[in-house]
């Protein structure tokens, strides 16, 4: 029966079921944001003056949701981890210190789980942020600060199975992870080291000076070196260009294909003109320290398939083409 009645419903109501989940979720997670008030400070606060680490825990769904908020703490900078609540009794409780904040999540604010938790937090002095749906409940009577994720109705047609709801906890975890990575100044560098694995960590710190190339790598010729000589050069070392120097190394322009094709349709004797005549003056640069990432950024902006690498005082030290990004997974 199960089969027969999938076969008759058409890819169109299909479409309209998503819509109104998705649509009923984004009504939610509005409701929420237009609550917000001052205990939503007072947690980040609590958050920021934490000495140990944020415990969350939730039973069932917002056990899964609660899971997920203290991986993203735990990723920004925020000491975190999730304590299964039934495990709590036996043992677990353990883990709790004095330094520590708990965040505990229940939408009804009546989990028993949860509840069972209270006497320990409250002897430990242990601050309790609750994140529920019921302000009246005895999880947000017992809270520190009770955040209010109340929706009105969940994406199940049946209002049962806990949907919206999860989804406006989950979307508070992330507020306040948020909240207080930017009031700690967590940044992008700083997110790295916690991602060390991993495309997102070759990206976040890999420097230009980790895959640039060097030395006997780098194209190189003077402003009075013939352009077929600096052909030659070009495509010799296979980066795509040639940098133009002076004696001191100091980069005066860059020669390209793209120079190349603007000579030809000059009708400039390639035999006679000099790469001061052909190359573009200056030409795009990085700073070896730049993060890799930065350079991809560069090149996709200004439409180039490689880049020079340059000191403070102007003078060529490496250069990269968007395959070294490719091989050190940065793009």
């Amino acid at each position: 029966m199960g089969k027969a009645g999938a076969n008759i419903i058409d890819d169109t109501a299909l479409l309209a079921s998503a819509r109104r989940t998705l649509q009923g979720e984004q009504t939610g997670i509005g409701s929420v944001a237009a609550r917000l008030d001052a205990r939503f400070a007072l947690a980040c606060r609590t958050l920021l003056g934490c000495q140990g680490r944020v415990i969350v825990t939730g039973m069932g769904k917002s056990g899964h949701i609660g899971g997920k908020i203290a991986a993203t703490f735990a990723s920004t900078g925020t000491p975190a981890f999730f304590m299964h609540p039934a495990e709590a009794g036996h043992g677990d409780l353990g883990m709790i210190t004095r330094q520590d904040v708990v965040l505990a999540l229940s939408n009804s604010g009546e989990t028993t789980e949860i509840l069972v938790l209270l006497p320990h937090l409250k002897r430990l002095g242990v601050p309790l942020i609750a994140l529920t749906g019921r302000e009246a409940s005895t999880l947000a009577r017992a809270a520190t600060i009770a955040l209010d994720v109340s929706v009105e109705h969940e994406a199940c047609p049946h209002n049962l199975a806990p949907t919206t709801s999860t989804t406006a906890t989950l979307a508070m975890g992330d507020a306040l992870a948020v909240a207080v990575l930017e009031a700690r100044g967590f940044s992008a560098e700083d997110f790295a080291r916690a991602h060390p694995g991993g495309n997102l960590g070759r990206r976040l710190l890999l420097h230009v000076e980790d895959i640039m190339r060097r030395d006997a790598a780098l194209p190189r010729v003077g402003p009075d070196t013939p352009l077929a000589a600096g052909l030659i050069e070009m495509s010799a070392k296979g980066l795509g260009l040639t940098a133009v120097v002076d004696e001191t190394g100091q980069v005066l322009g860059v020669f390209s294909d793209g120079d190349l094709r603007r000579a030809l349709d000059k009708r400039l004797d390639v035999h006679a003109a000099t790469m001061r005549q052909v190359m573009t003056t200056g030409g795009r640069s990085i700073g070896p320290r730049e993060l890799a990432a930065s350079a991809a950024l560069l090149m996709e902006t200004h439409r180039v398939t490689a880049l020079l690498v340059v000191d403070e005082a102007q003078r060529l030290i490496g250069a990269l083409n968007v395959h070294d990004l490719m091989r050190a997974g940065v793009v």
